[in-house]
């Protein structure tokens, strides 16, 4: 049997080598629990604090950018972008929507621009060309030849009448070639001072313009006008020939005249007409369509071609302008495309997409 001595001595060495032991798988044990903890903490990094940091810092700004993104997914769908406020800007229209809808592209450039004063006018007989044929001497007609809208050369004879006073029978021939304007003259009848009838040659008309008595200084011969039937799509470039010295009492305006050229018989006299008498003119350096100038928004814009067939308002300052073109002062470019005609269906396809998106 061992000595209480002895027992002592062997149970202190076993409790010194557990407690080593114990050391020893404790510190591995640390080791493995570090290194797993490493790995809950790395995970953690990336799942409860790596997440809740990046969406602090980042998920936050794409939480927030979400729903523009979105918006503008759905404004990629529909073919539409948009600026601040919401409201689109931009329209994407299909090369064969262009064609259907007719809408004409064109490249600013330099073009000659026009000062103008727009009046109202009408047709008339020109005058100079008119005549109105009466009875030599007074008798009994005898005989009519002739009928409204026929045309006859001077000399062809256009009456008979019996004079009351040789009771001799005499012709009333044309003074003038031209087309049968109205007709007076009657089998029967006594003629009178009245004209039997109005011959006029209708290859130049005159245009008699209203000019309001306070622009009538600016208007003189020898000035540009473009002129515009109100009721037909007829046109005619002429030149000022008189400006008369009074003013016409009702409507207080001053009569200015251009003659129509009327080869063709398409104008007549009657005819409402629209003219635009250009005051100056200039060279513009860039120029675009007057039809293709809008206002949108407040502002005065441009539809631009750009890449991919969309279409872009581009807000711009104008100058000078007259029907036809209108002076570019800044916002646009030489050689950029823009819509010229028809412009007006672009901006509804905007207007349309940016109430969508108000939606």
């Amino acid at each position: 049997m061992l000595s209480k001595r002895k027992l002592i001595i062997l149970l202190a060495g076993l409790a010194v080598g557990y407690s080593a032991y114990h050391f020893t798988i404790g510190k591995d044990e640390s080791v493995t629990a570090e290194n797993h903890g490493h790995g809950e903490n790395h995970k953690n990094d990336h799942t409860e604090g790596g997440e809740h940091a990046h969406g602090d810092e980042h998920g936050q700004g794409h939480a927030e950018e979400k729903p523009a993104a979105d918006e503008q997914g759905k404004a990629d769908e529909h073919g539409h972008g948009s600026e601040e406020g919401g409201h689109a800007e931009e329209s994407k229209i299909s090369d064969n929507a262009v064609k259907n809808l007719n809408i004409e592209i064109l490249e600013v450039g330099s073009s000659m621009v026009q000062e103008t004063i727009a009046v109202s006018g009408r047709v008339t007989l020109n005058q100079n060309t008119t005549a109105q044929v009466k009875a030599r001497f007074p008798g009994i007609i005898k005989s009519v030849l002739r009928e409204p809208s026929e045309k006859v050369n001077a000399g062809d004879i256009l009456a008979t009448i019996e004079s009351n006073d040789s009771l001799q029978v005499y012709a009333v021939k044309a003074p003038v070639s031209g087309t049968i304007i109205t007709r007076n003259a009657n089998i029967g009848q006594l003629s009178s001072e009245e004209p039997l009838f109005v011959v006029s040659n209708l290859s130049k008309l005159w245009a008699e313009l209203f000019i309001f008595s306070k622009d009538g200084e600016k208007l003189k011969a020898g000035q540009k006008v473009h002129i515009k039937c109100l009721d037909d799509d007829l046109t005619s470039e002429s030149i000022i020939t008189l400006v008369l010295p009074t003013a016409e009492a009702s409507s207080q305006t001053v009569v200015a005249r251009a003659v129509i050229e009327n080869a063709d018989n398409h104008w007549r006299s009657g005819m409402n007409i629209r003219a635009d008498v250009v005051l100056s003119e200039k060279e513009a350096p860039l120029a675009v369509k007057t039809e293709a100038v809008q206002r949108m928004e407040g502002n005065t814009v441009v539809f631009v071609q750009e890449e991919g067939g969309t279409y872009k308002a581009h807000p711009v300052e104008t100058g000078m302008s007259d029907s036809e073109w209108t002076e570019i002062k800044s916002g646009l470019n030489a050689g950029q495309r823009y819509v010229a005609k028809n412009s007006f269906v672009v901006k509804a396809d905007i207007g349309k997409a940016g109430a969508e998106h108000e939606h």
